[in-house]
Parts: C-alpha cells; structure tokens; sequence
C-alpha cells in the first residue's frame, strides 16, 4: 500500500498534534500510512516522561504537555519535521525498528550533504560530534504511531539554551546551518522521507 505524503507548510502544533489524534483514533486496516512534512512556529513541547525541572527558562514561548514519548525539546521556524503515521502492526514493526528507521533516515540524509552523523543507544536521536541534531518522540496507539522526528536545520538554538534538551543537562544541540550545509527544508525532507519509505517497504 503507498504511503501519503503531505506538505503541510507552517503550522501550529498543537493543531497539527490533534489532526494526527484524529487520523490514528479514526483509521482501519485499509488505511494508508502518511507521512507529514511541516514546521512549527516557536513551542517548547514536553513528553509523556516530561518533568517541568528541566524547563529551566522558557520566558514569552508557549510550553504543551504532549503524548509523545521522551522528555523536552524545543520546535521552531527553520527546523524540519516529519510526523510518520505507521500501522505498525500491518508492517510487522516494533518501537524499536522504527526508532531506528528513523535515526537511520536522518542519518542517510545528512550523509547526502558530507555530515557525519551517528545513533546513541543510550540516548535516542541523531548527533555530529556528540551534538544533537535530530531528535526523536513517538506515540502508539492502536498498533500505530504517530509524532516522529525533528533535524535542526537553519534555525534560531538559543531557545535550547533554557531547557535541559531531551533531559539531558548540559546536552548541546547543532544544526546543518552551523556545519556549513544551506539547504531548505523541503530539500532536506527529500532524502529523509525517501529513507523512511525504503527501510518501511523491506
């Protein structure tokens, strides 16, 4: 069956977090999987496992208590998000599998622009030289997920600066910007979504 893919441009989290809801509690066996390509104006997001502790400083942005899994992390104007609305169970994948199609993805596609990037297994995610530069928060429901993962491409990292990213104190974050690469999102998306799509259909 082939996958959706939508452009979804600019566009609210919070809007966009409960149109996935929707999808996943309304979908069935016949359902297509969709992946979603979008930014977010400025939000700092906390996950299921959140804890408020590690909003350090969040001043004038908005803070949304989500049902993704992980811990805090900041979206923003210039960085690339694709939400990945997977039946899961239809392709036979666990949690993990897909975390890692994932990871693998964005690691593909920062190759593709001579980054070098690397997984962590204690830290879920994507790195260049030990900064994050992707990041990774899922939900499942009904055997399928959806949220997905973020790259920081050519963006505004202060906002970073005011939360412990991830959970982790101290945990510096880059961004394709900063390492050279200019390139737009929709660009970037290309290498990813076409990664997701390749390991998906093994």
């Amino acid at each position: 069956m082939p996958i959706t893919i939508r452009n979804l441009g600019i566009q609210p989290y919070e809007s966009t977090w409960q149109d996935m809801q929707r999808l996943t509690q309304n979908r069935d066996a016949q359902t297509a999987d969709e992946i979603w390509i979008t930014e977010h104006p400025a939000v700092y997001t906390l996950g299921l496992n959140g804890k408020r502790e590690h909003l350090l400083n969040t001043e004038a942005i908005p803070v949304i208590n989500s049902d993704r899994g992980g811990q805090v992390t900041y979206h923003g104007p210039g960085q690339l998000i694709i939400y990945t609305l997977i039946d899961i169970k239809r392709l036979n994948l666990g949690i993990r599998s897909l975390v890692t199609i994932l990871e693998q993805a964005m690691i593909f596609a920062l190759a593709q622009y001579s980054i070098i990037a690397v997984a962590r297994a204690d830290a879920p995610g994507v790195y260049v030289n030990d900064k994050k530069i992707g990041s990774i928060g899922l939900r499942i429901k009904r055997n399928c997920s959806y949220h997905g993962l973020s790259i920081n491409n050519h963006m505004d990292l202060r906002p970073f600066d005011h939360i412990n990213t991830c959970g982790y104190s101290g945990l510096e974050v880059t961004q394709l910007a900063d390492l050279g690469v200019t390139v737009s999102n929709a660009e970037l998306a290309i290498p990813v979504t076409q990664a997701i799509i390749t390991a998906l259909a093994k």
